[in-house]
């Protein structure tokens, strides 16, 4: 019957807003667990998303690329409805890519350096924070990101998601990605901590629906069944 299908649902998201919610927490875990020595086999950050590692080396600016547009994630304004990590902006800018060639290997990997603002995104307005030598920073492992659905095509060092084979291809770094924490941050340089995590938990107003068909189909088959019916 449609009363008890309905409260079948209402039970169902029930569980799946528990589910959620963990998955969450668990993210939130993650990211703030102590930092990791970086792997040897860089291949192993597969399985490390969202965990911080320690980077060092010395970033490659001539390669620079930039994700966007996006807004600022500002911390300590707690989380968001829809997903962790912070409250976003309303300022529209970009997060800049640079590849970093690591300390002691052949390898190079890529790091989000954090956000800056539109006027901005060319490096020559921000030449202070265009760091050189040696650097060691906590990243936020990351791994690449499907085509969004009706998402345009990415155009030259612009691109809208984190789209590996390209980024690698135009820079020559290896396919492994980290967001840059805060902590990384340097004066008229981008700003670090923009690890950004949507995770749509809107169970609730689903169980507020189907609950409440369910009472309102209960009430109707009551009373066609019981008020209405002669005896």
């Amino acid at each position: 019957s449609v009363p008890a299908t309905t409260f079948a649902l209402g039970c169902w998201q029930v569980k799946r807003k528990a589910w959620k919610e963990n998955l969450i927490k668990d993210l939130e875990r993650k990211t703030t667990q102590n930092p990791l020595e970086l792997p040897e086999n860089l291949e192993d950050l597969e399985d490390l998303e969202y965990r911080p590692v320690i980077i060092r080396g010395h970033f490659l600016h001539d390669r620079e690329i930039y994700m966007g547009p996006r807004s600022l994630i500002q911390h300590g304004d707690g989380t968001s409805r829809s997903g962790v990590f912070s409250k976003q902006g309303t300022t529209t800018g970009y997060l800049v890519v640079t590849p970093l060639k690591l300390d002691g290997r052949d390898e190079i990997i890529l790091v989000n350096r954090g956000w800056v603002p539109k006027n901005r995104q060319n490096p020559a307005s921000r030449p202070e924070g265009q760091i050189s030598g040696h650097v060691e920073l906590v990243g936020i492992v990351r791994l690449g990101e499907a085509r969004p659905q009706f998402s345009p095509e990415s155009k030259g060092d612009h691109f809208l998601y984190r789209n590996l084979p390209k980024m690698c291809a135009l820079t020559g770094a290896g396919p492994y990605f980290v967001d840059a924490t805060d902590t990384s941050s340097v004066p008229g340089g981008p700003i670090g901590g923009q690890t950004r995590v949507t995770v749509r938990n809107e169970h609730l107003s689903y169980i507020i629906t189907w609950f409440s068909l369910s009472a309102a189909t209960a009430f109707t088959w009551y009373r066609n069944i019981f008020i209405r019916r002669p005896f």
